[in-house]
């Protein structure tokens, strides 16, 4: 098993740039949990088809979007945020970033206005896997792992941009990586 300082809770999680799985395709993982019993992360960055208010229909901020957070339990609603003096009860899993907290605050205030997309990132459904099967997919390089990056960024950088400002952000090592085309068959 590798190190857990390697693949702990609140490192990101970035695919390789020819990762053909359409899941994971060019995917920030956000992982919020690592143990002996598997791992659990969300994908920061594939909008789903959904808004909130599809999802919760008494929701007035109803055009807020939400991410497919991964292919398990994809009939579950998650959420992070960076703000916890207004959701209690949320876990820090990196510096500013919780996961979860009290759900009917989390309403409350979204149907208030007092929550935006800067603050808040709802999912549907997880990425998960099972005990060992993360540490050996690190092994064969599918993923590279970091926690060095700006919690704002998961918040403020667009779906579309963020794996490639997380790429970068990585420093002359990846960089070059960022300019890959999505096909190579298309090169």
């Amino acid at each position: 098993m590798l190190s857990t300082v390697a693949a702990a809770a609140g490192r990101l999680l970035i695919s390789e740039p020819f990762m053909m799985d359409p899941n994971f395709k060019r995917s920030v993982i956000l992982l919020t949990e690592y143990a002996e019993s598997g791992a659990v992360g969300f994908v920061l960055n594939h909008t789903s088809e959904y808004l909130l208010g599809d999802i919760l229909p008494d929701t007035s901020y109803s055009e807020m979007p939400v991410y497919v957070g991964g292919p398990v339990g994809e009939n579950t609603l998650h959420f992070i945020h960076c703000v916890p003096e207004k959701i209690e009860g949320g876990i820090e899993i990196a510096e500013g970033i919780y996961w979860g907290g009290d759900f009917d605050v989390v309403k409350e205030l979204v149907s208030a206005y007092q929550l935006d997309e800067t603050e808040i990132k709802f999912f549907t459904g997880y990425s998960g896997w099972t005990p060992k099967q993360l540490d050996e997919e690190l092994t064969e390089n599918v993923w590279i792992v970091t926690d060095k990056f700006d919690p704002e960024s998961l918040f403020t950088n667009s779906d579309k941009n963020l794996w490639k400002q997380t790429v970068i952000s990585l420093g002359q090592r990846y960089a070059h990586i960022a300019n890959f085309p999505e096909n190579p068959e298309l090169n």
